[in-house]
This record gives C-alpha cells, sequence and structure tokens, in this order.
C-alpha cells in the first residue's frame, strides 16, 4: 500500500504514514467530534499558564485521562493517543524515549528523536532490506526508512507529481544532517542496479553520493553552542532517477554558506571542521609545507583543544580522492586554507601618523609573510592592500587613502572570507561534475532537504536572520500545504468541519520579506543609500515603519540597537550594528586583482571571472546584497518544494546540552508547540487524510465495477462529463466495495457525513485509511481475478500453439521418413535387379555344367566346344596307367565318385571353414583317411570344388535370412573361396 499512499490526489493532499487507525480514534461523528474538540479546547486553555510545574500539571492532567500509562511507549502514531494535548503527546515521546524507541508518527508527519549517541543496529543494511522489501512497510516500527520507501514508491508509481521531496526540520542539534545521511545511505542501497553488467558504473555512483557528504560537512559544519555538527550552510540534494528508478547521480544546491565564521567565531564555538582536521590529523610533511607546527596557536582557531568525531581528516581526503580530487588540487586547497589560518594572525597597530598607513605589528610580519608564500602573491602588495584603499578621482586616476585600525581589520577579514567563498562554491560545482548524471539519463528525482535549524543565541546577526527565515518559510510551507488547505478543502467540498486553529506564522513572514515595507526591504534600501551606516538611525525607521506589526517588538532598556521578531518558535533579538555592512558584503576591487595575479593556479581560476571594473562602476542602486541573493534562492527552493510530493519529518532535540538518552519536558514541550505537531495530529485523527478527485478515483477503483468512465478515462479520451455523471459511477465502485465489506458508504449527493470511513464532496472522494485498505483489497482481488482469466487465456493459447506445432512437426517427419523409405526402396530395387541378371547369368552357366558333368569327356568338348574355356578345364580328367595314385584337381564329384571302383584317384576337396568340410565330410560319408583315396582339406589355399547331387534336378531354397546379403557377390571363380551359389549351399549344408 505504500505506493498508493500519495497517488492520485492532488499536491495539497497529505496523509498519515499509519495504515492501523481504529475506529475508536475515527468517530467522526459531528456531536462526538464538537465534544472531543471542546474538551481539548478547555485542556489547551489550562496548559497555557506556564506558571505552575509541567511535571504537575503533567501528572494531574494524565491522571484524568489515561488509564494505562505503561502501555504509552507502545503507540506508534500520536493519533491513538486520547485526548490529543501537547502534554499527552509529549508523555508519550517520553515513554518511547526511555524505551530507546526514537521514531514517532505524527499523521502524516515522522517525529524523530535524537538519541545523542551511535546506534548502528538501527541503520543496517539488513534493516533497510527488511523496509524495502516489505510488501506493507507502515505495518512495521516507525522508522526513517518508512518516509524515504514511501517515496520512492510513489516515483515507481509514477503519478503527477511524481518528484518527491523530504523536508527534514528542526532545531539545531535535533539530527538533521544524520537523518539526511541516512535517506542518502538508504536511496544508494536500495536504488542500485542487480545487473553485473552495470553493477561497476551504479557502484561508483553511490560512493560519489556518499562521499559529497564528508567533504560537505567539512567544510560547511562547524561546532556551535547547540550543536557539535551544525550545518551553517543549507543544502537540497537531488538524487536522479532512471526510468528504472535506479539510481544514476545526484546534484547539490546550496544556500548562504556563513562565511563569516571564518574570521569570527564566538564563545565557546568552533570555525569550520577542516582547518581542526589539518591541525590534528597531518604528516609531519604536510606541517612542513603549510608552515603549521603541532604548537602553532592561531586566533581563528578557537577551542583546538576540544576533540570530535568529525575531527578525521583521512575521511576527507579519502572522500575527495574517490569523487576525483587529485592529489594535487587537494595540496593546492589545503595550502590555500592554511594561508588563510596565517592570516588570521595578521594585526595591525595604530599609525604614529594620521597620514601614514597602520603599521604591521612586529609578530605579525612573519605570519604575513607566510601568508603570501602560501598564496603565491607578492607580500608587498598584500600589504598594501590591507593597509591602503583604492579611491576613483574621476580623470586622475586612482589615489591610495591609509585605512584605519578597523578597516584594516575589516579589509583582512573580507580577503578570507570572500577567498573561502570560492573555495566551498568550487567544491559543490566539482561534486555536481563528478554526481551529476547527464539530463537525458534521468526523469525524476527525490529531493533531500537538510537545511539550518531555528536559531537564538546571545548574538543575533544577519546570519542568524536569514537562517530563522529560511525555516519560517518551511514551516509556511507545511502550514500552507497541510494545516491551512486541508481544512479549507473539507469546508469547500461540503464536509461538515469545525476548524482546528493551529499557529499561522503568515504575519510573520509578511515582516520579514512583505510588500512594500518589511525588514528585508528596509534593510536593502538601507545599503543602497550612498550614506554611511547608523545604527541608531535604522532602529527608529524600523519602529516607526513596522510597529503595527504584532511580531515586531523593541527592548527599551536594551542599550544597543536592536529589533525582535517572534518566530514560529519563539522570540529572537537582532542586533543591527554590522547588519548593514554583512548585507552589502562589499569586496575592495584591489584585493580581487591582488588575488588574480596569484601564482597558483587554482586560486587564480576562481577569481578569473570576477570584473572589479564592472563592480567598481556598478551603481548604488544597481547592488546585490546578500539578503536579496539568498531571499532568490530560497524562493527557487520553495517553487521545486510545491512541484513535489512532499514528505515531513521533525527531528526533536531532546536536551540542550546534547547527553545521551535524556529527556527535558520544557525544552521538547516548546519544540513540539513550534512546529504545530499536535495540530498536525489533530487534524490526522479527526479528518479525511487521503483526498482522490473522482476521475483520478475512476481510473484507480473503476475496474471494480468495470464502468464505460473507467475505459473512456484509461483510453485516454479526455473524459469531459458531467460531474453528477461521475459522481454516480463513484458511488457505483463504493456501493459493490459496501457489499463485499459490510461497509456504510454515502451516495455523492449527501450532505451529511453518512460514514466515518469516506465522504463523496463535491469533486473529490475523502477517505481514511482504514477505507483506503478496503479498496485497495477490493482491487487487489479484482485485478487477481482478472490475472487469473488472462493467465487461462494464455495458456490455453500456448497449449494450441504447442499442439499446432506438435503436429506440424508429425507431418514433416512423416514426410521425411516416407522420401527415406522411398530412396531405401529404390536402392533395394537396384540391387534386386543386380542380383537377378547376374543370377540368370550364372544359372545358365550351371546348367552348361550339370550337362557336362553326366556326359563323357568328348561329348563335352563336342557339344560345347566353343562354351567357357573354363568349363572345358573343369571336366578334363587325366587318367593315368600309372599304379600310384593320380591326383586329380578340380575334378567335379560326381565324376570322381563314379570312376572310383575302376581307378584310384585322389581327390582334392577344399573349403572355406571348419563347419563347412566337417558337414561335407559327413554327407559324403567319407573316412578321414582310406587306403584307395584321401581327403585333403585345403580350406586356406585353393579354396573348394564344385558338390553337386542330383544336378539334373530342381533345387529348392529355403532360405531364412534376406538374399540381399549376398547382394555384392557376383558367381564366377575366384582364387580365395567359395563364391555364388555354391557358398549358399555350403551355408544351407551346415
Amino acid at each position: 500500500m505504500a505506493n498508493v499512499k500519495k497517488k492520485l490526489w492532488e499536491n495539497n493532499g497529505t496523509f498519515s504514514s499509519n495504515d492501523g487507525i481504529r475506529a475508536s480514534s475515527l468517530n467522526f461523528e459531528k456531536g462526538q467530534r464538537t465534544r472531543r474538540q471542546q474538551k481539548d479546547n478547555g485542556f489547551k486553555g489550562k496548559t497555557q499558564n506556564r506558571r505552575q510545574s509541567l511535571n504537575d500539571s503533567l501528572e494531574g492532567e494524565l491522571r484524568a485521562f489515561l488509564i494505562d500509562e505503561g502501555a504509552l511507549h507502545t503507540y506508534d502514531d500520536l493519533t491513538k493517543v486520547n485526548p490529543v494535548t501537547p502534554t499527552t503527546v509529549l508523555k508519550c515521546l517520553q515513554a518511547r524515549y526511555r524505551a530507546k524507541v526514537f521514531y514517532t508518527h505524527a499523521g502524516c508527519t515522522l517525529v524523530a528523536l535524537n538519541p545523542f549517541q551511535p546506534i548502528p543496529h538501527l541503520y543496517s543494511l539488513d534493516v533497510m532490506k527488511e523496509y524495502h522489501c516489505a510488501p506493507q512497510p507502515q505495518e512495521f516500527k516507525p522508522h526513517i526508512f518508512i518516509v524515504a520507501e514511501e517515496a520512492y514508491r510513489n516515483v515507481q508509481g509514477q503519478v503527477e507529481p511524481t518528484n518527491q521531496s523530504l523536508v527534514v526540520s528542526g532545531e539545531s542539534g535535533a539530527g538533521k544532517t544524520w537523518t539526511s545521511r541516512c535517506l542518502m545511505k538508504y536511496y544508494a542501497t536500495v536504488a542500485a542496479s542487480s545487473s553485473p553488467k552495470c553493477q561497476d558504473t551504479v557502484e561508483r555512483i553511490e560512493r560519489r553520493v556518499l562521499d559529497s557528504n564528508p567533504i560537505m560537512e567539512a567544510f560547511g559544519n562547524a561546532c556551535t553552542l547547540r550543536n557539535n555538527n551544525s550545518s551553517r550552510f543549507g543544502k537540497y540534494i537531488q538524487l536522479q532517477l532512471n526510468r528504472s528508478q535506479l539510481l544514476v547521480g545526484a546534484s547539490v544546491q546550496t544556500y548562504l554558506l556563513e562565511k563569516t565564521r571564518v574570521a569570527c567565531q564566538g564563545v565557546n564555538e568552533r570555525n569550520f571542521h577542516i582547518f581542526y582536521q589539518m591541525m590534528n590529523d597531518v604528516t609531519k610533511e604536510q606541517r612542513r609545507d603549510w608552515m603549521m607546527p603541532r604548537d602553532q596557536w592561531f586566533t581563528w582557531l578557537p577551542n583546538a583543544e576540544k576533540t570530535l568525531e568529525e575531527d578525521c581528516f583521512k575521511e576527507t581526503t579519502d572522500a575527495m580522492t574517490n569523487l576525483g580530487i587529485t592529489k594535487e588540487k587537494q595540496g593546492q586547497i589545503f595550502q590555500i586554507l592554511a594561508g588563510l589560518l596565517h592570516l588570521g594572525n595578521v594585526s595591525f597597530c595604530p599609525p604614529t601618523d594620521e597620514l601614514q598607513p597602520c603599521d604591521l605589528q612586529e609578530q605579525s610580519k612573519a605570519f604575513l609573510q607566510n601568508t603570501a608564500h602560501l598564496l603565491q602573491i607578492s607580500e608587498e602588495q598584500l600589504l598594501t592592500c590591507l593597509r591602503l584603499r583604492a579611491l576613483r578621482a574621476g580623470k586622475q586616476g586612482v589615489l591610495l587613502k591609509p585605512c584605519s585600525l578597523a578597516e584594516c581589520s575589516v579589509r583582512r577579514d573580507c580577503l578570507a572570507k570572500v577567498i573561502y567563498a570560492q573555495v566551498f562554491d568550487w567544491l559543490v560545482a566539482f561534486i555536481n561534475r563528478s554526481i551529476c548524471a547527464d539530463p537525458s539519463s534521468w526523469c525524476n528525482f527525490i529531493g533531500v532537504l537538510d537545511v539550518y535549524g531555528f536559531e537564538c543565541f546571545t548574538v543575533n546577526t544577519l546570519e542568524q536572520l536569514c537562517i530563522n527565515y529560511a525555516n519560517e518559510k518551511l514551516q509556511q510551507h507545511f502550514v500552507a500545504h497541510y494545516l491551512k488547505a486541508q481544512q479549507e478543502e473539507y469546508v469547500s467540498e461540503g464536509l461538515e468541519w469545525s476548524f482546528i486553529k493551529y499557529q499561522d506564522n503568515q504575519s510573520c513572514l509578511d515582516l520579514i520579506e512583505g510588500n512594500p515595507t518589511s525588514v528585508l526591504s528596509l534593510l536593502n534600501e538601507e545599503c543602497r543609500l550612498n550614506r554611511a551606516s547608523d545604527a541608531k538611525q535604522f532602529e527608529a525607521r524600523l519602529e516607526k515603519e513596522l510597529s503595527d506589526n504584532t511580531c515586531m517588538s523593541w527592548d527599551k532598556f536594551s542599550k544597543h540597537p536592536h529589533f525582535t521578531v517572534s518566530h514560529y518558535a519563539g522570540k529572537v533579538s537582532y542586533q543591527i550594528e554590522g547588519m548593514m555592512e554583512k548585507n552589502k558584503d562589499p569586496v575592495p576591487p584591489e584585493l580581487i586583482l591582488l588575488l588574480q595575479e596569484s601564482r597558483d593556479s587554482l586560486l587564480q581560476g576562481l577569481f578569473a571571472d570576477h570584473n572589479t571594473e564592472e563592480n567598481s562602476n556598478r551603481g548604488h542602486s544597481k547592488v546585490v546584497t546578500v539578503l536579496s541573493k539568498f531571499k532568490n534562492s530560497l524562493e527557487s527552493l520553495m517553487n521545486i518544494l510545491h512541484s513535489t510530493t512532499p514528505h515531513y519529518t521533525r527531528c526533536i532535540k531532546p536536551n540542550t546540552d546534547c547527553r545521551p538518552l535524556t529527556f527535558k519536558k520544557e525544552e521538547v514541550i516548546v519544540q513540539l508547540e513550534a512546529c504545530g505537531i499536535v495540530e498536525t495530529i489533530n487534524i490526522s485523527a479527526a479528518g479525511f487524510p487521503i483526498r482522490i478527485p473522482y476521475l483520478n478515483f475512476l481510473q484507480r477503483y473503476g475496474l471494480i465495477t468495470n464502468s464505460r468512465m473507467w475505459t473512456q478515462s484509461m483510453n485516454g479520451d479526455g473524459l469531459q462529463t458531467d460531474k453528477d455523471l461521475l459522481g454516480s459511477a463513484v458511488a457505483d465502485v463504493l456501493n459493490v466495495v459496501q457489499k463485499s465489506n459490510s461497509l456504510d458508504c454515502p451516495s455523492p449527493n449527501e450532505t451529511e457525513t453518512g460514514s466515518s470511513l469516506v465522504h463523496c464532496g463535491k469533486t473529490k472522494v475523502f477517505l481514511t485509511h482504514t477505507m483506503l485498505e478496503v479498496l485497495e483489497g477490493q482491487r487487489d482481488r479484482v485485478r487477481t481475478q482478472r490475472a487469473f482469466c488472462i493467465q487461462c487465456c494464455w495458456k490455453r493459447y500456448c497449449q494450441r500453439k504447442r499442439e499446432a506445432q506438435r503436429r506440424a512437426a508429425i507431418r514433416i517427419q512423416a514426410a521425411v521418413r516416407t522420401w527415406l523409405i522411398r530412396r531405401e526402396l529404390l536402392q533395394w530395387h537396384k540391387a534386386a535387379t543386380i542380383i537377378q541378371k547376374a543370377w540368370k547369368k550364372w544359372r545358365i552357366s550351371m546348367e552348361a555344367l550339370a550337362e557336362a558333368e553326366l556326359d563323357d569327356v568328348a561329348d563335352i568338348e563336342e557339344a560345347v566346344p566353343v562354351h567357357d574355356p573354363n568349363i572345358r578345364e573343369r571336366v578334363s580328367v587325366q587318367l593315368s596307367i600309372c599304379q600310384e595314385p593320380v591326383m586329380v584337381q578340380a575334378w567335379p564329384l560326381g565324376l570322381a565318385l563314379a570312376s572310383a571302383p575302376n581307378i584310384t584317384l585322389a581327390v582334392t576337396v577344399t573349403a572355406s571353414g571348419f563347419q563347412k568340410v566337417i558337414s561335407l565330410m559327413a554327407c559324403l560319408k567319407l573316412p578321414f583317411r582310406s587306403g584307395d583315396y584321401k581327403v585333403e582339406t585345403n580350406q586356406f589355399e585353393q579354396g573348394v570344388a564344385s558338390i553337386r547331387a542330383q544336378p539334373q534336378e530342381s533345387i529348392k531354397l529355403h532360405l531364412q535370412r534376406s538374399p540381399l546379403l549376398y547382394a555384392n557377390i557376383c558367381p564366377g571363380q575366384k582364387g580365395d573361396g567359395v563364391t555364388g551359389f555354391n557358398q549358399i549351399l555350403l551355408e544351407k549344408s551346415a
């Protein structure tokens, strides 16, 4: 459900981050709501008396309204507290703080209490994955990761406005910087690609985005009375996401660096962290190069003995290296900063003659020389620029006028401030070039706003005025976006609603920035006048012009010119002395020329674009003051916030001493009342935090009834229909949900609130989180059914497609097999034809041979004189009259047997194979040896002669094997064995 919370509703729609609101705290009956408000108003009247001890009032009120105080720490959402008053809210936060639970929902806002101690397991990687992978993160314990995940899922939903802003506000020391750091770490983890192909690129982007934090904090944060790591500038970080919601880059936009801290630090405060890192955590070679021995004392480094966790020089340099800042550039930056420290030890003494420039103190000469060496500028020109002021006297050229002692110090401080500001801007620009993605590669962003908190010191000057002015603008954004707009919308939409009073700081903003007369306009006008600044005169003018504003006051007993502004977080008194000079922020042109002539390439490049002639010739009416530049940048920031979906996180500082797990009620309740937490809880608990226009409601939930209007809206037809038609379609959807879940949903024409869960206004549907859960559940069920139907159709289509492919494959296989069989049959036919031809030829030869065996030799010779000579050779019998046995070879067996009684023959019968020989001998009934004849098996030498029994009769062959086995055997005489039909006979006899 997290991706639904801020979808489809308009910009001014906000809602609680908690989903489980019970009916006991959501009873919207008219009479009951009125009684609750009367109780709240009466109780607020009692708590306005601050003279009574706060502890006594807490105990008394809690006994009256609460039964089980031990269960207070279990309330994850302050809307569940009954009744919602500053006292009960405070008691609940205190109980949770004691139980070491530091996050609590307060309607649309997340309240974060600073524990002032590290809690690593609360922000581990496993916790990030747990919240990111949860179907409904709101069901988990309150955490900053819930706000981050909700914003990320809103981007994934791609519903206008898609871009998100996470506004982290609170006093200085409340934990805003740490919260912003956790948010950036979360997005660098969950918005990373899991593809190995682009894993290296994503890891590089993540590392650079995270490495920008140590650099920005080292150069822009300092230790103040209220916070050891106070941001002395504001920053808005845009985390750039592509169409797949993967982190591809980031950009940093800064606001009003407190550069005066370089040369002026308050009591018990410190300079920027980077200077102390250079003093405490560097090598001997670096100290020698920077001329900063360990025992050296610098005027601009107060409280150097105080060691903080932020004083880690190696972490800063490693981050700079990862961002691509080379070692050479780092050396140039630190050399310039070392030169500024030496410049702070340069002091002057009054001259003996008023017409002469101020004298340089003796102990300052070495520091001046070191400054010129480190900045690589001329020592003589540096001393001249610090002591002499250039004046233009028409055509006479430039005149040099000696500066007073105070002016020399101002010029020295101005030189240090302008150099440090340029170095800081160069770092920000380099970081943006390093981590910013190409505009074509990203389409949405999630912005994290970390701005300085509300401040009130003993002495407050222009910096505090700008800081508190920025906090007033952010508070007004929250008030206008949620507290005011939501209640006004209830009335305009026809809901029965009684306004809940809240603290509106619009009058304070009118005092600071209003037209035509305000503090800012008067300060800017005073700076544009060509006259010396007079604090008393400006105070009188403020009293004259702005005395009718209730937020402005003066202390008549104060000896110093001042004015007091009643901010939303309390009254702050601002000293007027020096405010006009800071607002002008003049930089003498001779100082810029001096820096442009530096031999240091980095320092020279920082001031290469400064046009001193244009600045010197510019009229007073065109002076761009610090306040005007800050106001313009703040207006651009507010435009960004108004164009995005905001998410609020209120950081609360439990104690001013920054002690771990220490909860001071007096300090916490002031912060709760100042930022409007109680009013936010009241509106969230007693209203409809989710507001959806009819058309957007149908676009998302119209599929429940599958109405025609839903189809038109999804097709992008413009749907310019009557409100009544839209209202009836919405009512149909709500009726279906009512029947399915047994709920009471009103019709769009009802004027009275017919349900405590939903109300149909004139153009919008107002929902509680409980009703939103019901609608989402019904929508999920409908989508599940339709998805099941789609899956069935798709599976049926796939099955039919597979069956068609199978049938086609069978046909192809049958055709191929038919072709193969036909080809084989053709080969068989060809082989059979060859066999038949050879068989017929052989048969003719055998018939002639059989006839020759039955006749005598003479007849054979006469009968077949022209036949095959082989036949004649085979039928020839050579008789001998010798008594010795005659060796007759190649005699026909029939002739040999016929002549056996009359002559002695030696018949040589050869056969191939032992079985054939044995079969032949058994068939002829021949002994192995006999005195009359001899049978010699000559199976390995000459082959076997023809064996024919009854050759004149027909021969019947009963073959068990195919004659194709002998298709390649042709009858005829071969000298290496039995051939042709003889071999068949022998195999049959075997």
